[in-house]
């Protein structure tokens, strides 16, 4: 047998043959013998290196290339102990960055492999051989330092890294097959559970909702092979990022949609592990059946600055807020709207009226005079009560409101929900009333003024007129207010239909404004392929376009667009795609007072396209489960798609 380390002696190697080859040290002999296929080079490699020419080795003649090498130790590799979910750092000096080093026999993780590195004494003291660069993917030998090719490391790879065809990223929303783990355990890609790192289970449940959004889990399963794809919906590279200038809250200029290209080496760490565990959660290739979120959750850490931490409980929906944006900066995004495929997804258009009263006009001053009892007698007291109602009645009518009309830029909308009764039923718990979205909603109706604080504390009224919805739409119910003692929560169901969502009362076009019709499939087959391109992507839908060689193909395409999915798309209808909830064990609160936020749980509701089965997922825990009981949970974030995307 190949001797693990060369020394300085005599080594003898065994044939298929019967015969015996021989070296000394490194300096190996080349004997070659009929029928032999086994060889060694002289003065060039280890002998104990084995050159394979037989099955699985590429044929490299004439290329150029190096010669695939076969590595003797690949049968002490235990797949069982391998975890490539955690963070990438020495486990000797917990020193992390792009040279660590995963050894393939135990698992643990090393930096370097050059002598006295802690890769290399740990291969001399424990014989263990075989390493996997955990950055790169490359595998190695130690202490020899030489790169291993075998087909049978492909598995591994696809563990550490996995990555997506085009056909695998069409297909996944139609596979039911479930995938099996190393342990024999089950489970469907896409729809795996999250370990909880204590009181993390706001993040998981964030991160499930936002992987069944379809464009955004595409763009980040496009970069698993280092690729650069088209990442937004306008025509800027967020190049301008830093810039100063004014940004024109005007959604009528963006015009053709123009995608741009993002190179994912330069996205921030945040989006980096964002797009890692993505891509680790729809793998039917991984070695167990569960993700650990370990390296995105430290990187959340990191980028909001401990605000969102291992230990500490949060809102999901303020989370998703500060996640989206942060994920718009990381990949490029800049100031312009539709800089980058968060935007093109999730943004949308509200135009805001404000009104309030100007300055040095609401009327001071008025009522300061001394009231005390037993100042005045009563004629007078009554005197001086008439002579300040009619000068607060003259300050009301000379009053002068400031009102400003402005559209802006959302990513998700905010939604009071009513308070919760103040009565008790018999059994002393509370009344739990039901109001159905519809009203919710209703302060987007564009007539309707609410009451809201302002900068320096102004009061103003505000009135809210939906412009454009975005394909995906998110909805953020306001269960929790903060008082001075604790956290409260408002415990009202809101119902809403797991379909049809029909909210086209709720965009109002502006004056002289027409709503958008398709166009006839006459003038569909007259259009030229810049025409029929710009259709696609004014609509979101550029990537019909992309498998398209000949223009009849695009033609038959478009057309199928504009008879099936373009009514629905504009009829403003949406379907539901994930709902996440906050659940309250049901002794909280009945005994003493304590934090809601904090002792209470996520879920989140997701549906498989290919079956239409709804699953309950929290943390580690998949369960099928009834849409009829999705519309009458406590929902807290809701995430919708528009009708005819997919």
């Amino acid at each position: 047998l190949p001797c693990p380390r060369p020394r300085s002696a005599w080594l003898f190697f065994a044939c298929a043959c019967g015969r015996f080859n021989f070296c000394y040290g490194y300096e190996a002999r080349t004997i070659d013998l009929p029928g032999c296929n086994l060889f060694f080079k002289s003065q060039q490699k280890p002998a104990h290196r084995i050159m394979s020419s037989g099955v699985g080795a590429p044929d490299t003649a004439g290329s150029g290339a190096p010669e695939a090498e076969a590595c003797p130790y690949l049968d002490t590799i235990n797949r069982t102990l391998l975890d490539f979910d955690f963070e990438p750092s020495c486990s000797v000096t917990l020193e992390s960055g792009p040279h660590v080093y995963g050894c393939l026999v135990c698992g643990k993780f090393f930096r370097g492999r050059g002598r006295s590195t802690p890769a290399y004494t740990h291969s001399v003291d424990t014989g263990h051989a075989v390493y996997v660069h955990l950055t790169r993917g490359t595998f190695h030998c130690l202490p020899d330092d030489y790169i291993v090719t075998d087909p049978s490391l492909a598995d591994i790879s696809a563990a550490l890294h996995p990555t997506y065809t085009e056909a695998d990223i069409r297909d996944l929303d139609g596979n039911s097959a479930l995938a099996r783990d190393l342990f024999g355990r089950r489970y469907l890609p896409g729809f795996v559970g999250l370990n909880n790192l204590n009181k993390t289970d706001y993040i998981n449940a964030t991160v499930q909702a936002l992987a069944h959004v379809r464009p955004l889990r595409d763009y980040f399963l496009k970069l698993g092979g280092g690729a650069t794809v088209s990442g937004g919906s306008s025509g800027t590279n967020g190049a301008g990022a830093g810039s100063k200038k004014k940004r024109k809250r005007d959604d009528n200029k963006s015009g053709p949609i123009k995608p741009i290209s993002t190179d994912p080496s330069t996205h921030s760490d945040l989006a980096q592990c964002f797009g890692e565990l993505i891509r680790k959660m729809w793998s039917d290739e991984r070695f167990k059946a569960t993700v650990d979120p370990h390296m995105f959750v430290q990187a959340v850490s990191a980028a909001s600055k401990k605000r969102y931490h291992i230990g500490r409980q949060a809102e999901a929906g303020e989370f998703l807020a500060w996640l989206l944006h942060q994920l718009h900066v990381g990949i490029g995004g800049g100031r312009k709207a539709g800089s980058s495929i968060i935007h093109g997804v999730f943004q949308g258009t509200v135009e805001v009226t404000i009104r309030q009263r100007k300055k040095g006009e609401n009327g001071d001053g008025i009522g300061d005079d001394d009231d005390r009892a037993g100042s005045d007698d009563e004629e007078t007291i009554k005197a001086k009560e008439a002579e300040r109602e009619r000068k607060k009645a003259e300050a009301e009518r000379e009053v002068v409101i400031d009102e400003t009309t402005m559209d802006t830029q959302f990513l998700q909308l905010t939604l009071d929900i009513p308070e919760k009764p103040l009565f008790k039923d018999a059994d002393g718990g509370l009344v739990i009333p039901q109001e159905p979205l519809v009203s919710v909603i209703s302060k987007f109706d564009g007539t309707s003024f609410s009451d809201a604080i302002g900068r320096g504390g102004v009061a103003q009224k505000r009135r809210y007129r939906l412009r454009k919805l975005p394909n995906y739409l998110v909805l953020h119910l306001t269960r929790f207010k903060k008082n001075e003692f604790t956290v409260e929560k408002n415990p009202t169901i809101v119902s809403f239909p797991i379909k049809n969502l029909d909210l086209s009362q709720y965009v109002i076009q502006r004056e002289g404004g027409e709503k958008e019709t398709p166009p006839t499939e006459q003038e569909v087959r007259t259009m030229g392929v810049k025409d029929l391109k710009k259709l696609l992507a004014r609509h979101g839908r550029s990537d019909i376009a992309q498998s398209m060689v000949e223009k009849s193909e695009l033609v038959e395409a478009c057309v199928d667009f504009v008879t099936k999915s373009l009514p629905d798309m504009l009829a403003d209808k949406y379907d539901l795609v994930a709902n996440i909830t906050h659940h309250i064990p049901a002794e909280v609160g009945r005994e003493e007072q304590r934090d809601l936020l904090q002792e209470g749980s996520y879920h989140c509701h997701v549906q498989h396209k290919g079956t239409g089965q709804w699953y309950d997922i929290q943390d580690l825990h998949v369960e099928e489960t009834m849409p009829q009981l999705i519309g009458v949970s406590e929902s807290y974030v809701l995430i919708f798609e528009r009708k005819g995307l997919a």
